[in-house]
């Protein structure tokens, strides 16, 4: 939020026509919408029962959440885990590349991301998770 409000005198000055002051109540809304849409960040882990792969990168990313004290935060990150055996399109799509991990994207849409190794470390995941977003 400091970042989008430093921004607001810059912003003020190419949206104000010339000789009128700006609106910073529209500015702080559409700062505060920015983030706000930033925060909500989302993805969609595709699993099932008995899968040690999924397991581990469940735990892994779990872990990640909580990691304090870098700059690759997740603490907004909500994941949502879908398992394949409940839904056939998923189990047909996915049988065979389980864990797949999933950005929704701000249409509702998912976009697959490529596969994280299993013997990358919780900190190099949290990064990895973080660029996906910082796109």
């Amino acid at each position: 939020m400091a970042a989008a409000l430093s921004a607001l005198p810059r912003a003020a000055s190419r949206l104000a026509p010339c000789g009128r002051r700006p609106n910073l109540r529209a500015l702080c809304a559409a700062a505060a919408a920015g983030e706000a849409s930033k925060s909500k960040r989302r993805l969609v882990l595709y699993t099932k029962p008995g899968c040690c792969l999924c397991d581990g990168l469940k735990e892994k990313l779990h872990a990640a959440s909580l990691l304090a004290g870098t700059p690759y935060s997740l603490a907004s990150l909500e994941l949502q885990e879908r398992d394949i055996t409940t839904n056939p399109e998923w189990e047909r799509l996915y049988q065979y590349e389980i864990p797949v991990l999933a950005k929704v994207l701000p249409d509702g849409t998912e976009e697959i991301l490529p596969r994280l190794s299993p013997r990358l470390s919780v900190e190099l995941i949290q990064k990895k998770i973080y660029s996906v977003f910082d796109q």
